[in-house]
């Protein structure tokens, strides 16, 4: 009978962690919209859904193709439904529930644990469930992994400890597919969690226990090499090869050395490069898709010219002397708020808890993993604050995928600490309370802050957003035109994931973007027959430009018209219309002789 009291316990877990998302998950609908937080994810969606080039493709270049295949796959079957979306919240809302299955385990009362997992969501993971970025989305896959790898059950039974870690392994090949460099930054992490079980067997350089662990981690590194050498063959041709290398080229100048195209400093220095004058202002602009001879070639030399020159003639010690200290303010004083608080909350646990039970006492592996994850972590964040990329879909992550770790690093020794009849002694029972009274606190004032905060957010990015539906319903009714957009005029824009236009192509683009120039937007613009949007401006009655009342104001024309210039042909630029509120229609004109207007 007691296969079957198992059963139902096991059966009982799920249905209450299923439960306990999905309500908490209902409410955030109703409380909030659901928005992909950045463009990036607006624009992989519109590539998979077909929107972008006409047809679903899987070929987005932030995801590994055989998961953008995958879902461009469910846009050709079903293109009504919101795909993607769907997936990064699936992805979301699976990790939580498995969490929560996993908890109620460690705990007599299965209430306490819906509660833990109803404040994390609310308290530290709102913002992110709410408005969904694939990096963080992969992040919490990681940290599901983690979670459920360090806290599974022990057996000696090699092929039933593999299966128990299916879902572990499938996490992690599914976020490096995902987000290939954010699974790379985190999978420290998720050695140490292996590192961790290892050391804690009685025998630890022993064949069997070595093969166990070491298969684990091996079907993790093979999945991930296999969906990587799938990605290769599928970017195989040459015009993504040369796309590929032209947006590493883009990326090096524009997300580590953009002063060398937003300072006047490098002017002279970027004329040496043989870039001409106009074309340093629509590389300053983004609008660099209005020169087709801003290619592979020139963007390569100034990446090469950046990492050897401007890499090389900055201060390192300095860099290294503040950033330093950014890491110790954050961390040990508070600077990224609730995040850096638990955390700090959550190494105390695990020592308190490691010197009151007997068996980690005894090992003192506790200690030794404690210092060995702070000084991983460390290193993980100097990488990225010396690197100057440290935005929040970064940070947050990081926090995530560390406290997921510390946790179950926690759950395990709490559950050492049990004595003969299964109940905690007083000193684990003491911890766990104390922890858990930190952790309401730190989550609850969160909550208390987070919805307000959300609240406001959701509202201004509405407002935005407005302008982004009536500019889509604008050239959708205007379909036998096709529009080229200022980056930065929409660079702002993002987009409900339920409820907003998701398929059907759009016959507009921006000037510029990490897809600028691949074969998937020639193929979009070719369905118009262009080939140069420059050439298209000028000479085709049916292509026009859309920039928002702020930038024209600002910027003003002149980048369009010294390009022209530079080629000897006079343009002026008409407003033809106007879309929204603050965003009008132009088209460029040629001057004929004579005419000064």
């Amino acid at each position: 009978m007691g296969w079957r009291r198992k059963e139902f316990e096991g059966s009982k877990n799920c249905i209450l962690a299923l439960a306990v998302t999905a309500v908490n998950v209902l409410i955030m609908g109703i409380c909030f919209d659901f928005y992909y937080d950045l463009n990036d994810d607006t624009m992989m969606s519109d590539i998979m859904s077909g929107a972008y080039s006409g047809v679903p493709d899987g070929h987005n270049m932030q995801t590994l193709y055989p998961l953008g295949a995958a879902i461009a796959l469910c846009y050709r079957l079903c293109g009504g439904i919101p795909w993607y979306g769907l997936f990064l919240c699936l992805c979301q809302s699976g990790c939580l529930c498995l969490i929560g299955v996993r908890l109620c385990g460690f705990t007599k009362r299965v209430w306490k644990s819906g509660a833990l997992l109803s404040l994390f969501m609310w308290g530290l993971c709102l913002a992110h469930l709410v408005n969904i970025q694939y990096t963080v989305t992969c992040a919490i896959l990681s940290a599901t992994a983690i979670f459920l790898f360090l806290t599974t059950p022990d057996t000696d039974n090699y092929r039933q400890y593999v299966s128990r870690n299916i879902p572990s392994m499938a996490l992690v090949i599914l976020a490096y597919q995902l987000r290939s460099e954010m699974l790379l930054l985190t999978f420290p992490f998720i050695c140490l969690a292996g590192l961790y079980r290892l050391t804690e067997e009685e025998k630890i350089f022993v064949k069997g226990n070595l093969f166990k662990y070491g298969s684990v981690l091996g079907i993790m590194v093979a999945g991930m090499l296999v969906s990587q050498g799938v990605d290769s063959v599928a970017y195989g041709s040459e015009g993504w090869k040369d796309f590929r290398q032209f947006f590493q080229a883009r990326t090096t100048v524009y997300d580590f050395y953009q002063e060398l195209v937003t300072e006047d400093a490098y002017q002279e220095a970027l004329t040496g490069l043989g870039v001409k004058a106009h074309q340093q202002t629509l590389l300053r602009n983004y609008d660099y898709g209005l020169d087709d001879e801003i290619d592979t070639e020139l963007l390569t030399e100034m990446a090469e010219y950046a990492t050897h020159t401007l890499g090389a003639a900055r201060d390192w010690g300095g860099i290294f002397r503040r950033q330093a200290y950014r890491y110790y303010y954050r961390t040990l004083r508070g600077g990224d708020g609730a995040y850096s608080r638990l955390l700090l909350w959550m190494y105390a646990a695990v020592l308190a808890a490691g010197f009151s039970s007997r068996t980690a006492r005894k090992r003192w592996g506790f200690l030794w993993q404690t210092v060995l994850l702070a000084a991983v972590r460390s290193a993980i964040w100097m990488f990225i604050l010396m690197r100057g990329r440290d935005p929040e879909r970064i940070t947050h992550s990081l926090y995530l995928v560390e406290f997921a770790l510390l946790a179950a690093m926690f759950l395990r020794i709490l559950g050492d600490s049990r004595s003969q009849d299964g109940k905690q002694t007083r000193q684990a029972g003491w911890i766990l309370y104390v922890l858990v009274v930190a952790f309401g606190l730190i989550t609850g004032s969160g909550v208390t802050s987070g919805v307000s905060v959300l609240l406001e957010e959701q509202e201004g990015r509405e407002m935005v957003n407005r302008n982004w539906y009536a500019i889509d319903a604008y050239c959708k009714e205007h379909d036998e035109n096709f529009y080229f957009e200022d980056v930065y005029s929409t660079v702002a824009f993002s987009r409900r994931i339920f409820g907003g236009s998701d398929s059907g192509y759009a016959n507009y683009d921006i000037l510029g973007g990490w897809m600028w120039g691949s074969p998937l937007s020639y193929e979009k613009m070719g369905r118009y027959g262009i080939e140069s949007a420059s050439e298209a401006l000028l000479e085709r009655d049916n292509v026009y430009l859309i920039v928002s009342d702020q930038e024209a104001a600002g910027q003003g024309f002149g980048w369009i018209e010294n390009y022209y210039g530079a080629q000897d042909i006079p343009v002026t630029v008409e407003k033809t219309d106007s879309v929204g509120e603050g965003y009008g229609v132009y088209r460029v004109v040629r001057q004929k002789q004579g005419d000064n207007r």
